[in-house]
């Protein structure tokens, strides 16, 4: 069977972004989508909530009114609906397990504040070793088939596993014939904080072999997809910032994460984390 898309919805002009997204993206992958919504029964009988018949109610109009829309804009998109019982993120993550895709919203808090991760988001984004993709809700995003796509930013740590992380950055530029831009930000070695004065000849050696690690890292995927063209760009300084900064205008972000079990629960990256909340344009999030 063929991994479908799925996208979670809850009614928000944030989760309608991400379901057209989505819809987008499976028509791409040429699979199914599946939209869900998550209702949490609380345990306590004494804490005022909605009624069931209310929050099955909103549950109905949630997964209706992103069905029709989607199929507004993909007609002959196959299309499902689901209403999961349980807490959010941990159905979700069990939702997202035979997904090929996750995909939610994200709410926009404006130019300075960036964009706001929820709860939900996140803790899903950490449960679940499916890719994730958050949407921010930044008006109509183009139709599949109506204009050209964008580029692809990719940010890579070439001191890491990044197999899986350019595995899908490159699968993705192939199937919209896109290109794609990878990189990596680098910092002076910790010795030269004890240094007075450092020689830029020093700094200009040390970017040109990050450079060269970061071109011989993508040269197995060059040649896997002859047709993605790729540039790649090895910078110093914070890897964050400057991934934000690159990655205006693009059409997706692709960042990793490590698969770690903290005890402090859910956290990310300090470059993930700058990424998800301040790029404006959608973001994945791998898990390697």
């Amino acid at each position: 069977m063929k991994h479908h898309v799925t996208v979670g919805v809850d009614g928000s002009p944030e989760s309608r972004a991400a379901a057209r997204w989505g819809a987008r993206e499976a028509a791409l992958r040429q699979v199914p989508l599946r939209l869900v919504h998550a209702v949490d029964w609380p345990d306590a009988p004494l804490v005022p909530r909605p009624g069931r018949e209310n929050a099955d109610r909103w549950a109905d109009e949630a997964l209706t009114e992103a069905l029709e829309d989607v199929r507004l804009r993909h007609p002959r998109a196959e299309v499902t609906t689901r209403c999961l019982s349980g807490r959010p993120a941990a159905a979700l993550a069990a939702e997202a397990a035979d997904a090929g895709l996750l995909v939610l919203g994200s709410r926009g808090l404006g130019r300075l504040a960036g964009f706001l991760i929820g709860s939900v988001s996140l803790s899903t984004l950490v449960a679940t070793q499916t890719p994730v993709v958050l949407v921010r809700d930044t008006g109509e995003p183009q139709e599949a088939g109506t204009a050209p796509f964008g580029e692809i930013v990719v940010g890579l740590d070439i001191h890491e596993a990044t197999d899986r992380v350019l595995s899908f950055a490159f699968a993705e530029a192939d199937r919209r014939g896109c290109a794609l831009r990878a990189v990596h930000g680098w910092k002076l070695p910790a010795a030269y904080a004890y240094v007075p004065f450092s020689d830029p000849a020093d700094e200009r050696a040390i970017g040109l072999s990050v450079t060269q690690m970061l071109d011989d890292t993508l040269l197995p995927w060059r040649h896997k997809y002859p047709n993605v063209d790729v540039t790649h760009q090895a910078f110093m300084g914070s890897a964050g910032a400057r991934l934000v900064m690159t990655a205006a205008g693009a059409d997706l972000v692709v960042v990793g994460r490590h698969l770690r079990r903290s005890p402090l629960g859910a956290h990310l990256g300090p470059v993930a984390h700058a990424v998800l909340h301040h790029a404006g344009a959608p973001v994945a999030v791998i898990a390697h």
